[in-house]
């Protein structure tokens, strides 16, 4: 069950804990063990370094492949500032799915950062000119919505259906940042997109 959750998104143990309702000491017990095979790691939340998210690693079930299907009838990626990570995962995801994107921020910025235009134009990925837009004028009340950004997932708390830790490429600027957050980026979708069904 700890790898069905988290091959779909990544969780707090906390999180992990209220989701399968299982003892804090057995949960910390399997945790431990999967940890310890390599299966999963723990990263650091950006956004309060006190917390830690559990990730399973890439490619550590290739073999035995989870096939766990949610379905959604559209699929809002959100962030805080919805200036990066956000407009590039649904920028992503349209290329991956049918289901329809869209994206939004929990406090967003003026303007989409040149950074991930650069990314997306370097990678052949149309991103829409669209200015960030405000979480609250975006979502309808069917939306999967995933949070790819540690502050807008500890802000939202279960609104979301799933959460990605994918650093902030903006904090450091760099086009290193932002092509490891779209590596990884489209490495997420690419895994989801299959698992979800339209309803």
């Amino acid at each position: 069950m700890i790898v069905d959750t988290l091959s779909l998104g990544d969780a707090a143990p906390s999180e992990l804990q209220a989701l399968l309702a299982t003892p804090s000491n057995l949960l910390a017990h399997h945790v431990n063990v999967l940890e310890n095979e390599g299966l999963i790691v723990r990263v650091r939340s950006e956004a309060d370094r006190r917390r830690t998210y559990l990730q399973l690693v890439p490619s550590a079930l290739d073999a035995i492949r989870s096939e766990t299907v949610r379905v959604a009838s559209r699929v809002v990626f959100v962030c805080t500032a919805n200036s990066a990570r956000s407009p590039l995962a649904a920028a992503l995801w349209r290329r991956a799915s049918k289901i329809p994107a869209a994206s939004a921020g929990t406090h967003p910025a003026r303007r989409v950062d040149p950074g991930a235009v650069a990314v997306a134009h370097r990678h052949n990925v149309p991103l829409r000119a669209l200015r960030p837009r405000c979480l609250d004028d975006v979502l309808v009340t069917d939306d999967f919505v995933i949070t790819v950004c540690d502050n807008a997932h500890e802000e939202l708390g279960a609104v979301q259906g799933l959460h990605w830790s994918i650093p902030d490429p903006v904090r450091k600027g760099t086009e290193a940042a932002f092509d490891a957050a779209f590596e990884e980026l489209t490495r997420r979708v690419a895994d989801l997109a299959p698992r979800l069904t339209a309803c």
